[in-house]
């Protein structure tokens, strides 16, 4: 059974840091990223990484970052100099060799002083 699982989120004041986790497992995963939806708003990308390769949106470029740890199928997102535009749900994106990704469940994070 495939899970993906969230962590990490809360509220933080702008200016603040928070990380996000996803423990994936049940498959064997070669892309992981993380992707944000605020209300009213289409789902987007924030990061990715492949095979040690970093995407990132153009709007976290600087002050967020995406690692991963293999021997734990855990991905983390770095996130830092939060904004009022980071706050959305955050997901993350666990994606296989043969192009089957899976999601998990989202984890809320709001920027507010």
């Amino acid at each position: 059974q495939v899970q993906v699982v969230e962590s990490g989120g809360g509220l933080v004041q702008p200016g603040g840091s928070l990380r996000l986790s996803c423990v994936a497992s049940g498959k064997i995963f070669s892309s992981y990223g993380w992707y944000r939806q605020a209300p009213g708003k289409q789902r987007e990308l924030v990061a990715t990484v492949t095979s040690g390769v970093t995407n990132y949106a153009n709007s976290v470029k600087g002050r967020f970052t995406i690692s991963r740890d293999n021997a734990n199928n855990t991905v983390y997102l770095q996130m830092n100099s939060l904004k009022p535009e980071d706050a959305a749900v955050y997901y993350c994106r666990a994606r296989t060799m043969f192009a089957v990704s899976y999601w998990g469940q989202g984890t809320q994070v709001t920027v507010s002083s």
